[in-house]
């Protein structure tokens, strides 16, 4: 029982370090608001647009990002500096969930609008993702970085359990707006504020591979 709990314990590890547990809490909130804005912009469509291509087509506008630019994005987050380029994918997805929560609560949007906010939405997920992956290794000693890569996959599948059933029972109760607005305050003061109070933090070089 004693090696079980060392084991579980040591799972947790890289969580004790404040700039890694502050960037996890807050990938954490941002992927369950991710989830929720999917749900919230597939409804919204239905009422925009009886026709089903344009419902399938904001589950494109969604996942085509990855296949576009995931890869050049990658690249970039080895080139420039990291924390600069997730203030700035973060700040690209605040104000791309702005526009969609203002525009929902005048009544004022179209099909075409939400297709192509869901996708500047997509953009700063797939520009966010390898950059979040790749700063690990400046946050948590060597000893430690494997144990946080698969911690780094748990707010993913949190996301993905709790989001999509969060989302359609406050669409239902309250209509596509308020997820909207819900999904600009996770990326606002939960998202961007943990990371450019965190990350600025800069950490010892003996942590890095």
């Amino acid at each position: 029982m004693g090696s079980d709990g060392r084991t579980a314990e040591s799972a947790w590890t890289p969580l004790s370090h404040p700039v890694f547990r502050a960037l996890w809490i807050a990938s954490l909130v941002s992927n369950i608001g991710t989830w929720m804005q999917n749900v919230s912009a597939a409804w919204a469509m239905t009422s925009l647009s009886p026709s089903p291509l344009m419902v399938a087509l904001v589950q494109s506008a969604t996942s085509l990002p990855v296949f576009v630019v995931g890869l050049p994005a990658g690249a970039i987050a080895d080139i420039v500096d990291r924390r600069r380029l997730l203030l700035v994918t973060q700040s690209w997805m605040l104000v791309a969930a702005g526009l969609l929560a203002v525009l929902a609560f005048l009544g004022l949007m179209t099909a075409t609008t939400l297709l192509a906010l869901t996708f500047a939405l997509g953009v700063g997920v797939a520009m966010n993702a390898p950059t979040w992956q790749a700063i690990t290794s400046e946050l948590v000693p060597a000893s430690e970085l494997t144990r946080a890569v698969t911690l780094n996959a748990l707010p993913v599948n949190i996301g993905r359990a709790i989001g999509p059933a969060l989302g359609g029972v406050l669409v239902a109760a309250a209509g596509p707006a308020l997820v909207f607005a819900l999904n600009v305050c996770h990326s606002s003061p939960c998202s961007s504020s943990c990371i450019a109070g965190a990350v600025q933090r800069r950490v010892p070089c003996s942590y890095r591979a």
